[in-house]
């Protein structure tokens, strides 16, 4: 155990966990086993876009707005999410965690950059790409999370039938990118 501890203090074992990319086994290992953990804590699949529906709610109420005629937002359910608010939304919490992460990530590696924005076209094919990509999630009912990873690891047919569209969208989506905002 005493060695254990004098190689984790040793570069090696830092720049293998925190600098050099996990395995592809490896991400695909740590991604069964969250799913596993979060069906198991909160009987649901994991998802992702449910709770940006969800932001988009509360902006708009913030705003005057009324989402209970929505159909999305009819249920006693939803109707309940958004009565709690963001903090007592575990979606919401699970999608800061992730984006705090990821800039975590960023930061161990060293990989955190601003950059120059080169062309107008980057920035509106950003945009425009952000929001087909909302779009189609919420049309979905679920992103490449629940729709895809979630679905597939569920033995549900849905699951590979959104994996075929969603690399068509990306071969196509690709193809014009790269002929019109490249």
């Amino acid at each position: 155990m005493n060695e254990f501890f004098k190689k984790l203090g040793n570069q090696p074992i830092y720049k293998r966990l925190m600098k050099e990319p996990l395995t592809y086994v490896g991400g695909a290992v740590l991604l069964a086993l969250f799913n596993i953990a979060h069906f198991g804590l909160f009987e649901s699949g994991w998802g992702v876009s449910s709770a940006l529906a969800n932001w988009g709610a509360w902006i708009y109420q913030s705003f005057g707005g009324d989402v209970s005629s929505w159909s999305y937002f009819a249920s006693e359910k939803a109707q309940q999410t958004l009565a709690n608010g963001f903090w007592m939304d575990g979606g919401s919490i699970r999608n800061v965690g992730i984006i705090l992460g990821a800039l975590v990530c960023t930061l161990y590696a060293s990989q955190f950059k601003i950059k120059k924005i080169k062309a107008v076209r980057q920035v509106v094919a950003a945009i425009l790409g952000g929001l087909l990509m909302g779009y189609g999630a919420r049309m979905a009912h679920g992103c490449n999370i629940g729709a895809l990873f979630t679905a597939i690891s569920s033995m549900s047919l849905s699951g590979w039938v959104f994996a075929i569209f969603l690399m068509a969208g990306a071969f196509i989506g690709s193809k014009l990118l790269a002929k019109y905002f490249m």
